[in-house]
């Protein structure tokens, strides 16, 4: 069966995906195969780090998200962000509203947009110490040596399982070594987990690196920066209740890491919602491809963004929003 779907190719942070309203393609997707169709999606415009899905209704939005493998995340901190523009300009209009993702609902905000041009959007992510992803308990700066024998590894758990390790250096061959290495690793991992390296450049900013589960080293991940940032604040590199900076190879976003009376953890992940293009692809069950002349680019916000970014690699000051 022939299907004719509209997407948008988008980005947080350079964390790139191709994006489906699921709500207004629902004929079209109807008895669809997910998985194939975001392992065949993944492969356009030479290879995006998912597909996400618009879903829900006026009762409750959400979001779907399918890595390049086909299997699907729990969360995506950078494409929720893509899900909640596409959802606020399409259908609510509000500064304030919910989207669900893997049976969690989390809190969204319309942000400022960053340099005066760029659409932002926040997201709370409640942040849990353990989990059954991990079969090791809680580990906050602790050895895991069946992984690493020298790194010292914080878990943490956001909808999905993270491992995040403070190092002097980001080293990109350590990352994809640690990455891989966890595959091996099902006793301690039964459904793996996402893996980062962290360079604290100071009390308020960040450097992160990342292996995703089902995608490998991508140029930043949402939820492995709100991840980093928490950890870099249980260990103390970092301040709870402070705004700060986090960079990737993608661009930079910013988290506020809290901790209320009673322990528990949330840590607010803002940044970038960017639409590069919107285009029609065909998809058969096993193969994608863009209908010939669909695609509208969207020059102007892409070169923003492009401007922005070069910004940040030069380590100019980037103005660091209030909490709202």
């Amino acid at each position: 069966m022939m299907r004719e779907l509209e997407y948008i190719r988008c980005h947080g942070s350079g964390n790139r995906f191709v994006m489906i309203d699921a709500v207004r393609c629902a004929a079209a997707l109807e008895g669809c195969d997910l998985p194939a169709l975001a392992r065949a999606a993944c492969r356009l415009d030479g290879g995006t780090d998912g597909l996400l899905l618009l879903a829900g209704g006026p009762a409750e939005w959400g979001m779907r998200m399918f890595n390049p493998d086909g299997s699907e995340a729990e969360m995506c901190g950078n494409g929720i962000r893509c899900v909640a523009r596409l959802a606020d300009e399409r259908y609510l209009r509000a500064d304030r509203f919910a989207l669900v993702s893997g049976g969690r609902s989390y809190a969204i905000t319309r942000e400022e947009p960053l340099a005066g041009a760029i659409p932002a959007y926040g997201v709370r992510i409640p942040v849990g110490r353990s989990s059954a992803d991990y079969a090791g308990g809680e580990s906050i700066g602790g050895a895991i040596p069946e992984l690493d024998p020298a790194l010292e590894f914080t878990y943490l758990h956001l909808g999905n399982p993270h491992l995040a390790a403070r190092v002097g250096r980001i080293d990109m061959e350590l990352l994809r070594r640690l990455g891989e290495r966890v595959a091996t690793l099902g006793g301690l991992f039964p459904r793996g987990v996402n893996v980062s390296l962290f360079r604290v450049d100071g009390r308020r900013e960040l450097f992160v690196a990342t292996y995703e589960r089902g995608a490998g080293i991508t140029e930043s991940c949402g939820t492995a920066m709100t991840a980093s940032s928490t950890a870099a604040c249980l260990l103390g590199c970092c301040d709870f209740d402070a705004d700060l900076a986090v960079r990737n190879r993608g661009g930079m976003v910013r988290c506020l890491c809290r901790r209320d009376a009673r322990g528990a953890l949330s840590t607010r992940l803002a940044g970038n919602a960017t639409f590069e293009a919107e285009a029609v692809l065909r998809f058969d069950g096993g193969r994608a491809e863009r209908l010939a002349g669909s695609e509208r680019p969207r020059a102007a916000e892409t070169a923003a963004y492009d401007a922005f970014r070069r910004t940040v690699a030069e380590g100019s000051p980037i103005r660091n929003h209030d909490d709202r």
